[in-house]
C-alpha cells in the first residue's frame, strides 16, 4: 500500500468524482476571517462538517445499545457550531460526499487544532467502494464545554492505494451505511 499524494487526490477527484464539493487547494480564511482550514493537503484532504448536529444526552436514562440505539438519546440542532457538553460527543457528517475506489481505503485523523483542545475526531476506515457522506463523532475529553465550527475543517482523510484490488468491497457485501446522507446512527 502507498498514501497518496495531493496530485492524485486532485486527479481522483475531478476525473472520477471521488469527493464533491471538491477543494483543490486549502483554504485557510474565508473573506478575511481565519478559520479552520479544510480542501487538499499534501497527502490526504481536509474534510468539513455539515452544519446538522446530534448531540448526546441523557435526559431519558437510555444504555448505549449499537443493536438498539434510542434516537431518543440525541438532541438535533442546525446551526453554525455547535457546542458539546463537557465529558460527551456528538454527532455530525462531513460537507463532502465521498465514493472511494475499489483499490483504496480512507483513513481518517482529527486535525491537530481540535486535539489541542481535548476534542476527539472518531471515524471509522472508508471502505473500498464505500459512498457517502462521513458521519463524524467528536468526544469532548475536557470537563468544560467545547465548540466545534460547520463548514471549517474538522478531520484529515488519508488515501492507501493498494498495489491489488480487494476481493469483496464494501459495496459488494452491500454494507448497511452504503449511499449514506446526513448525520447516520447506528444500524
Amino acid at each position: 500500500m502507498s498514501i497518496k499524494s495531493d496530485r492524485w487526490i486532485r486527479k481522483m477527484a475531478i476525473d472520477h468524482q471521488m469527493i464533491e464539493p471538491f477543494e483543490s487547494n486549502q483554504i485557510k480564511n474565508i473573506n478575511g476571517q481565519k478559520i479552520v482550514s479544510f480542501g487538499t493537503s499534501s497527502y490526504g484532504y481536509d474534510v468539513r462538517c455539515a452544519n446538522e448536529f446530534k448531540i448526546f444526552t441523557n435526559i431519558n436514562s437510555s444504555v448505549v445499545d449499537p443493536k438498539q440505539f434510542d434516537e431518543k438519546s440525541f438532541v438535533d440542532i442546525r446551526s453554525d457550531v455547535c457546542i458539546i457538553p463537557p465529558n460527551s460527543f456528538a454527532l455530525a457528517r462531513t460537507v463532502e460526499y465521498f465514493k472511494i475506489p475499489r483499490n483504496i481505503l480512507c483513513i481518517c485523523l482529527g486535525k491537530s487544532t481540535y486535539a489541542r483542545c481535548g476534542i476527539i475526531v472518531n471515524v471509522t476506515p472508508l471502505e473500498p467502494e464505500w459512498e457517502g457522506h462521513v458521519t463524524l463523532e467528536f468526544s469532548n475529553t475536557t470537563n468544560l464545554p467545547a465548540k466545534i465550527y460547520a463548514n471549517e475543517g474538522i478531520a484529515q482523510l488519508l488515501f492507501l492505494e493498494s498495489d491489488e484490488v480487494c476481493a469483496v468491497s464494501y459495496k459488494d457485501r452491500g454494507g448497511k451505511y452504503q449511499g449514506q446522507r446526513g448525520v447516520t446512527l447506528p444500524r
